[in-house]
């Protein structure tokens, strides 16, 4: 596979791991420097590789040690609409990012930044807060590659919404635009006032303010509800429903298994979260299907309760593999257990993360532990058309902008994108050129899966 060029001179890719000893200006003039690697208005270019390989295969190569009786399920969701196959193919994404040039200013990045991984969640302190929510992908690569992958997913929603091609350009561009001015903002800020820098107006943008809406009513008393019955004669005494293949009650050596990995996650935790959790006893396992780049993978949940039935928590014990950007673009300080990579780049990224956010062992497979469903939500793709898309293609823009500052050099980003539009038209024009080029592949998929 085609390795990626990289910056030769480390002290420019400014790191959450290693402080660079540059003055601000010194940083921003490193920045611009990277134009000469490549033109701002280089990145509007989209041209599939000679010698790209088959999406189809990609795909395919993805689903090895998968649990196969789920693999159909996960075809079915990639072939329901081209952004379903989007939302499949980031192996197919990173193997076209990887084959183009890039500007070897390397960030901690999402990896699978797409307008359906921003969504609502309960903060530490039970606020419902809005932010990049799905970090699967993460690692430190190109940070323009979040942006292009953002910028395709907002045109291929917009479409499935009925929106024209100008609509989602104008979305795209507002999108840009918006990182680019947060960026320049945050690099003039206070290194903690950065840290500590939020983004208001949530509920003025439409689909946004659905989400909190939503999430609000995502209790863990509702997810009890939802996801669990009673066994037995005591109403307090409840086990997960058991409706396969979506979800799967747990008994025996596999429940034990699964309960086993508890105390090596509880390590993790800082002390006082680990005295909470203390305080729950686990009381079902269950087999979950999540998603759609994660069927296949094994995605186990824990029942809890505290203080009695009325105050549940449910752990999700989420199987994580390899970056599908790790082929092309090798993470040498990302951590070598994979729950741990996702754990990392979710704090350095995120205002405010799950505050029992851990990782975990099961029979030598690695696996990220979280909150399930706490007060979780994600945005209508209907309601991304007209006013409401533009609006929240804006708002994806800031939050990425912060994550990427969070977890990386705001002046330097700042001093690459510059004040002038350049960067954003040229997002625009690979969006809808690459939405084009997902369409195709999507259509490929349908083909082939026929025969």
């Amino acid at each position: 596979m085609k390795k990626i060029r990289v910056l030769k001179n480390e002290k420019i890719a400014a790191s959450i791991y290693e402080a660079s000893m540059d003055t601000p200006a010194e940083r921003r003039a490193a920045g611009q420097a990277r134009r000469k690697q490549l033109a701002r208005q280089k990145h509007g270019t989209w041209k599939p590789a000679d010698n790209r390989e088959s999406p189809v295969d990609l795909i395919a190569a993805s689903m090895k040690d998968r649990l196969p009786f789920l693999i159909k399920l996960k075809y079915e969701r990639m072939l329901a609409s081209p952004f379903g196959f989007f939302r499949g193919a980031v192996p197919v994404m990173a193997a076209d990012l990887a084959a183009m040039p890039n500007t070897g200013i390397i960030n901690q990045i999402c990896g699978d930044a797409h307008v359906r991984n921003l969504g609502a969640y309960a903060a530490p302190d039970g606020r419902i807060v809005f932010d990049i929510n799905d970090f699967d992908e993460t690692t430190r690569a190109p940070f323009e590659w979040d942006l292009k992958r953002l910028a395709a997913s907002l045109v291929l929603a917009g479409r499935e919404a009925g929106e024209k091609d100008s609509a989602c350009e104008e979305a795209v561009l507002c999108c840009i635009a918006s990182y680019r001015r947060l960026m320049h903002c945050l690099a003039d800020l206070p290194v903690i006032e950065l840290a500590h820098y939020q983004v208001h107006r949530m509920m003025k943008v439409a689909p946004v303010s659905e989400a909190l809406q939503k999430a609000q009513l995502q209790t863990p008393l509702a997810t009890v509800k939802a996801l669990t019955e009673q066994s037995g004669k005591s109403s307090s005494a409840r086990h997960f429903k058991h409706n396969p293949p979506l979800l799967t009650r747990l008994t025996g050596e596999k429940a034990k298994e699964v309960l086993k990995a508890l105390p090596i996650y509880a390590e993790m935790l800082l002390p006082e979260r680990r005295h909470f959790l203390a305080q729950y006893r686990p009381c079902d396992v269950g087999f979950k299907v999540v998603g759609t780049g994660s069927v296949g993978l094994r995605d186990y949940l824990v029942y809890m309760q505290g203080n009695g039935d009325r105050d549940p928590l449910f752990l999700q014990i989420k199987e994580e593999t390899r970056s599908g950007y790790a082929p092309y673009f090798p993470d040498k300080l990302a951590a070598t257990h994979q729950g741990q990579r996702v754990a990392d780049g979710q704090r350095a990224m995120q205002y405010l993360s799950d505050p029992f956010l851990g990782w975990t062992k099961i029979a030598g497979r690695d696996y990220l532990v979280r909150q399930l469903n706490d007060h979780k939500a994600s945005i209508n793709l209907a309601e991304l058309k007209g006013q409401g898309l533009q609006e929240y293609a804006e708002l994806c823009g800031e939050l990425l902008a912060r994550g990427h500052a969070r977890a990386g050099d705001a002046q330097l980003l700042s001093g690459y994108l510059g004040t002038s539009g350049k960067f954003d038209g040229a997002l625009a024009n690979f969006a809808e050129h690459y939405a084009d080029q997902t369409e195709k592949d999507w259509k490929a998929l349908v083909k082939a899966r026929k025969h």
